[in-house]
């Protein structure tokens, strides 16, 4: 099935995959960023990048702001390829999207995940102190520099962040404006992980996010880098999540690229 909201990358050779990974990029990016994971992915997985209105192949279309419309639209966008198991990955505002589509899911009586996998984001419960979207352009520049994941010839270019600025806002937007409300803790393992040198999540507050589950729970030590870890530390965070994508169909296990046995006790 093809929709203009996921990138689908079939497993190789393999026309029905035992389970499926639905990866959320971070603010301004889009589905390519996780196109190298297919490398990474064991072959009994199919890899689905979210891919939001305004990139890439989508860039005509407007922006999404606020976190009802863009869980509710995708929730009708990914309800006819919860045809197996299936698991979330998001890093940082992707992770917070993935987390309230999840509860949209459970609200819809649809398919849930099997497993949450959040990265580079404090629990829902820790809220923003500061609204970065709503900086005008110079101030918001500034922050981007001091995340260290905006290369600077984009940051010196006027050309450039005219394009970049808007849906870096649009989903600063999405992310500050999320109206969090306590519900019932979800019932799929979450697994959490966080960049050592990162300034805008901590270790605390990626453990914050046990309390949104009844089921298992694992925060991974800090992985090397910033807030952009995911780069940093691929390969690593990429073991971590075939990993836990293991559990979810350890009949596949053997299959895994790369990894052995001695790899699958639990944490």
């Amino acid at each position: 099935m093809k929709t203009p909201w996921f990138e689908l990358a079939e497993s190789p050779g393999n026309q029905a995959a035992s389970c499926r990974l639905f990866c959320f990029p971070y603010a301004g990016a889009g589905a390519s960023i996780y196109r190298s994971w297919r490398s990474w992915l064991p072959d009994h997985v199919d890899l689905a990048a979210v891919q939001l209105p305004g990139r890439e192949g989508r860039l005509h279309e407007p922006l999404i702001t606020r976190m009802e419309q863009v869980t509710a639209d995708l929730a009708e966008a990914i309800a006819p390829l919860l045809d197996r198991p299936f698991a979330f990955f998001g890093h940082s505002t992707g992770a917070m999207i993935c987390f309230a589509l999840a509860r949209e899911l459970r609200r819809r009586s649809l398919p849930m995940p099997q497993l949450l996998m959040l990265s580079a984001q404090n629990t829902p419960r820790q809220r923003p102190s500061t609204l970065r979207h709503q900086l005008n352009d110079a101030e918001f520049t500034e922050v981007l520099r001091a995340c260290d994941g905006t290369p600077d010839l984009v940051l010196q270019s006027p050309e450039l962040l005219q394009l970049l600025l808007p849906r870096i806002r649009a989903d600063g937007a999405i992310y500050e404006t999320y109206d969090y409300r306590r519900l019932p803790p979800l019932t799929c393992r979450i697994a959490v992980f966080f960049g050592l040198q990162d300034s805008m999540a901590s270790g605390a507050g990626a453990r914050g996010w046990e309390s949104e589950t009844r089921a298992s729970f694992h925060c991974y030590d800090g992985l090397p880098g910033g807030h952009f870890f995911l780069h940093e530390a691929e390969q690593q965070l990429a073991g971590h999540v075939t990993d836990e994508l293991a559990r979810l169909l350890p009949a596949q296990a053997s299959k895994r690229k790369g990894h052995t046995d001695d790899n699958l006790a639990f944490r």
